[in-house]
């Protein structure tokens, strides 16, 4: 079966064609703008004719916990969840239109970043808000980047040598970053929330702030939601802080240069990496694997080598030099280290195929 993969990001779209657990053809957009629909369909007629197509879709709702087929009612409901995932779900659903005219004849399937999480304990879901809003309204903690983490809990290991990894914190550090702690193949605990933008300092999402801060701005500042929300999920994270495009290369370049804004800024993201990555073993009970994967979490040496020099004290040691030559998925274990850390390639692509073909089948992906 040849299975079109579509994968929208804040930033980029990827094309994949997936026949067996091989790669068979791609096209990269990047960057894409979501009413570019000459750009994807010239893109889509590039790859030739596939027996189905899987959507990368960043927010399910409490609701869409597996793969789904797609049809209009979803869409609809789909669309009700763009204020949730502002920078990616407006964008995934003017993808997956343009993909259902280009393809009109084979079916569509809906995959879920927030599936992986559907599954976390109450304890780390639950946002301890008054029961009435949490009657009223589905405010929990839904977490995404499932499709990445699932596939990075499942190949770390085998990077690794194969040894039994029970505990493992994946860590997908992108334009967009989170952590997830994976425990015998399940989320039990994230780094993103109600919306992705909770948790890391991320390229221009700030990541975590005190509901304070926001409520102080909006009662004694000139800004307005508006304007409070667009410095959080655009202006923010790395590009606030350095005054970059917060783009890492750029950042790392400038701090490289001798510039103090792209140093802190790269401080700031480092401390609350380190804090996340032990938050996320302490929700484990313990640590076996780490595993960097995303754009900057696979190609990015410098931000490997200082998160993990502040990870000591949970057994984590990278061997230098495998470090700075990794490329693709590597094992970066300085031999006997108590817990093992290594790179592992993003395949979105395969993890949106697997689940396809269950659903095609007759069946779904069901995580532990």
């Amino acid at each position: 079966m040849r299975i079109l993969v579509v994968n929208v990001g804040s930033s980029t779209l990827k094309l994949r064609v997936v026949e067996g657990g091989d790669l068979d053809g791609q096209v990269d957009l990047d960057p894409w703008a979501a009413d570019d629909d000459e750009a994807l369909a010239s893109a889509l007629a590039e790859l030739g004719s596939v027996d189905a197509v899987g959507h990368r879709i960043v927010h399910g709702g409490p609701d869409l916990a597996a793969a789904v087929p797609v049809d209009d009612d979803l869409c609809e409901k789909l669309a009700e969840l763009t204020l949730l995932a502002p920078l990616h779900q407006r964008r995934a659903l003017a993808a997956l239109a343009v993909a259902r005219r280009e393809r009109p004849g084979v079916p569509h399937v809906a995959c879920f970043d927030t599936a992986f999480h559907a599954g976390l304990p109450p304890a780390a879901r639950t946002y301890a808000l008054p029961a009435e809003w949490r009657r009223r309204w589905p405010l929990r903690r839904f977490g995404f980047h499932g499709l990445s983490h699932a596939w990075a809990a499942r190949r770390g290991p085998e990077v690794a040598g194969g040894a039994p990894a029970r505990r493992i914190v994946s860590c997908h550090l992108g334009a967009g970053a989170s952590l997830c702690a994976v425990l015998d193949g399940r989320s039990v605990d994230t780094t993103m929330g109600f919306t992705p933008l909770e948790g890391l300092v991320m390229a221009t999402r700030s990541g975590s702030v005190d509901p304070g801060l926001v409520l102080w701005l909006l009662a004694h500042t000139e800004l307005d939601a508006e304007a409070v929300a667009e410095g959080l999920e655009r202006s923010g994270g790395l590009a606030g802080l350095s005054q970059t495009s917060g783009d890492m290369r750029e950042v790392l370049a400038a701090r490289a240069g001798g510039d103090e804004a792209a140093a802190l800024a790269l401080a700031v993201h480092t401390h609350r990496l380190r804090r996340e990555v032990a938050a996320m073993a302490a929700a484990l009970g313990g640590l076996d694997l780490v595993v960097f994967t995303g754009g900057v979490g696979e190609h990015s040496p410098e931000v490997r080598a200082e998160a993990a020099a502040g990870l000591a004290f949970l057994g984590v040691r990278l061997d230098a030099e495998a470090n700075r030559r990794a490329e693709g998925d590597a094992d970066l274990t300085v031999p006997g280290a108590p817990a093992g850390a290594v790179v592992v390639t993003a395949r979105e692509d395969l993890e949106i195929a697997r689940q396809v073909r269950a659903r095609l089948d007759g069946g779904i992906v069901a995580y532990p």
